[in-house]
């Protein structure tokens, strides 16, 4: 069940965004194969990103193991790999010995820096590659540090969502075409894309080229997080006149004090007051006075507590699999709704299934099996 149910996806073992970009068409009905080097007997229920998926184990550096993953891509919709650039193809599965035998497969690559360039064979992070494109520098407070954000923004953002929708449009387009293609999704390009807003606000002159000193970034008394009396944390995004002004009533404030509110000269001294009156009293005074209001206001919560949060108990926007608490597949479909996602195999557990599924005979299998059991 799912929308992309009917779909085979093979997914080449990596890790973080190609292993997501599998997980998110898994979750939405997609047949995901991950093809990894070693068959591993221990149970894998944390391993979130490869809820959902067969798993197989083959010696893709033996005659035998790369034909069998060339006859797995015979009857493929998608693969998926995130190997530096020319590596796939030393190792005899790039796109042009794949779309040899199935010149309607979609292959889609994910790096950090992209299939060219001059940084195209250097190693690199999440962190690099949001560096590179502005992001990092725009994040943080003035004068201090730039602050990595987990790695959401590259890797998963700017990386696993743009190869995503890359595969997925492909798809789409060779329902006109018959031909499959080449997706190259570079990280640095997906997060270049997701500054967009701060490039057009930067182009007409309402965005500082520097941290911590613009309306999202923190520098504004009406967009940023609070201490409260308990040293928890809560959120405050009063952007709009309206929503500011409930702010500024709801915090009992002197609203003459903070008419100006698009003047960022005056925003230090309106942090400093807002500052104060929230340490006066507990993050749950607050959620109880703000939360469900027009103020624009959330707690801050930590990973624990997040799931148990009304909201998201309402909307079952966490689920538990075998044990581990994890975000439920999203978005939602009115007609093809995802299935709750089982949780994930030990490597290479699905092999002798898929090997003979291809046409392997059980002596075949068994050999090859035990070259990957070593």
């Amino acid at each position: 069940m799912g929308a992309l149910s009917g779909m085979r996806v093979i997914e080449l073992e990596g890790l973080g965004p190609a292993p997501f970009a599998g997980m998110l068409l898994a979750d939405m009905g997609a047949d995901v194969i991950t093809v990894g080097r070693k068959i591993k007997s221990s149970a894998r229920p944390a391993a979130i990103s490869e809820r959902g998926k067969q798993t197989v184990a083959l010696d893709l550096k033996s005659a035998e193991g790369l034909e069998a993953l060339l006859k797995l891509c015979e009857g493929a919709d998608i693969l998926i790999e995130g190997f530096r650039p020319g590596v796939a193809e030393r190792l005899g599965f790039g796109p042009e010995q794949l779309h040899s035998r199935n010149p309607q497969l979609i292959y889609g690559r994910i790096t950090g820096w992209g299939q060219t360039g001059p940084l195209a064979q250097a190693a690199g992070h999440d962190l690099n590659y949001i560096a590179l494109t502005g992001a990092l520098h725009a994040i943080g407070r003035a004068g201090e540090t730039p602050v990595p954000p987990l790695n959401l923004v590259g890797d998963f953002g700017g990386g696993a969502l743009f190869l995503v929708m890359g595969v997925l449009a492909a798809v789409i387009e060779r329902h006109h075409s018959g031909q499959g293609q080449v997706i190259d999704a570079a990280m640095t390009e997906g997060v270049a894309n997701l500054m967009h807003m701060m490039q057009s606000m930067h182009a007409a002159g309402m965005w500082q080229d520097r941290a911590g000193c613009n309306v999202l970034d923190g520098a504004a008394h009406f967009y940023d997080s609070y201490r409260t009396s308990d040293d928890k944390f809560i959120t405050i995004g009063s952007i709009e006149p309206q929503f500011y002004a409930l702010l500024i009533e709801k915090l009992d404030l002197d609203p003459t004090q903070f008419a100006a509110q698009m003047d960022p000269r005056q925003w230090p001294a309106l942090k400093a007051a807002i500052a104060a009156k929230i340490a006066t009293q507990s993050r749950q005074y607050w959620c109880e006075l703000m939360e469900g209001s027009d103020v624009c206001f959330a707690p801050v919560l930590s990973m624990s507590e997040a799931p148990q949060h009304p909201h998201n108990r309402a909307r079952n926007s966490f689920i538990e699999v075998d044990g581990v608490t994890q975000a439920a597949p999203a978005p939602r479909f009115s007609r093809t709704p995802s299935d709750r996602p089982s949780a994930a195999k030990p490597l290479g557990s699905d092999t002798a299934a898929v090997l003979s599924g291809l046409g392997y005979d059980d002596e075949t299998v068994a050999a090859m099996l035990a070259a990957v059991s070593r």
